[in-house]
């Protein structure tokens, strides 16, 4: 009897599968890739590949990959085992929110198109929060509202490098904020320092640190004014090592750290948390490139330790615990959510 494959089965059980292999090994070729890209991906579920692919890969094609399996399985003669693929794996986490814990609150959300961003704005919303959201796409967060329609969301599309941007969201916002997750982020090209060049160091800064800056100096005094407020950055794992980026990223996560502990510093006896989150590899539509052969060398040696990819939800839960109140004695901390890799 041929083990069972679902939706719910990983990818490596997938890759390995005497069935399932050819097939997705040949949907892999009709894209230009080999099995090696899913290597750092196999423990996940083959259904996580829908939000992985960004668009490629949709649920009616996973669907497609399961029947196709079992039929070429009936065709060999083999008893492929039935199994339940509403069924949740053991091992896999599901997100189960708290209702009512953002009520009543008004939250800024940058990123919130995709990825991470999407993520927790997604959660707040359906935890009973006011969201602003906040991305550079307007077709990515119209989308996003479409998803949620009971929910109660504002759109903003705005660069959050622009004065103007920072108006447009501090106005959709309102004199009430109680919270402001900066999440949007660009990653650099992998490039040290003697061949990063100008417009990778400036736009790198003017997204994860000038952004971040100006979102947290337009809603602090409101927040100072009503003696309470809450605060996550998101810096990364590169701003606790230097071999997880270039060097312009891994410099711009180093100062939103800096933003963040001198923000907690100073605002902390006014009833201001200011908290950072350090994600380790996610799932998200950041690509990473590489633009130097030594970079390529140094971080793609570093990474043979990493740990398997997270869905951006498992970091929304992080953030959301650090942005609620359920986070009440927290503050100025750059917390870890890297499945142990700072721990190595």
């Amino acid at each position: 009897m041929a083990a069972s494959l679902s939706r719910n089965s990983s990818i490596g059980e997938w890759l390995d599968h005497p069935v399932g292999g050819p097939i997705l090994g040949g949907l892999l070729a009709q894209a230009g890739q080999s099995a090696e890209v899913l290597a750092p991906v196999r423990p996940l579920p083959i259904k996580n590949l829908v939000a992985m692919s960004g668009g490629a890969m949709t649920d009616e094609m996973i669907d497609g990959l399961v029947a196709q399996a079992r039929a070429a399985a009936a065709e060999a003669g083999e008893e492929f085992a039935d199994e339940d693929d509403a069924e949740t794996p053991a091992n896999e986490w599901v997100e189960q929110t708290t209702p009512g814990r953002f009520a009543g609150k008004t939250i800024i959300v940058t990123g919130a198109g995709s990825g991470i961003g999407r993520a927790t704005a997604s959660r707040i919303a359906r935890e009973g929060g006011r969201v602003i959201a906040v991305d550079i796409s307007q077709p990515r967060l119209d989308e996003f509202a479409a998803s949620l329609p009971d929910a109660d969301i504002v759109p903003v599309a705005a660069d959050i490098t622009d004065y103007s941007g920072i108006a447009a969201i501090v106005d959709a916002a309102g004199q009430a904020v109680d919270g402001l997750a900066n999440i949007a982020g660009i990653m650099d090209d992998m490039t040290p320092i003697h061949e990063v060049t100008d417009q990778v160091w400036q736009r790198v800064f003017a997204v994860n640190v000038e952004g971040t800056m100006k979102l947290m100096r337009a809603v602090v005094p409101g927040m100072l004014a009503r003696g309470r407020g809450s605060i996550v950055n998101t810096a990364s794992e590169a701003a606790l090592r230097g071999s997880a980026a270039g060097v312009a990223y891994t410099a711009s996560k180093h100062a939103v750290a800096g933003l963040t502990k001198s923000s907690a510093f100073m605002y902390g006896p006014s009833g201001i948390r200011v908290n950072a989150v350090a994600p380790g590899p996610v799932i998200t539509n950041i690509e990473a490139k590489f633009a130097s052969e030594l970079g390529a060398q140094r971080v793609q040696h570093a990474m043979a330790i990493l740990p398997t990819p997270v869905m951006p939800d498992q970091l929304a839960a992080s953030i959301t615990f650090l942005l609620s109140d359920d986070g009440v004695n927290i503050n100025g901390v750059l917390l870890p959510s890297d499945g142990g890799w700072s721990a190595i």
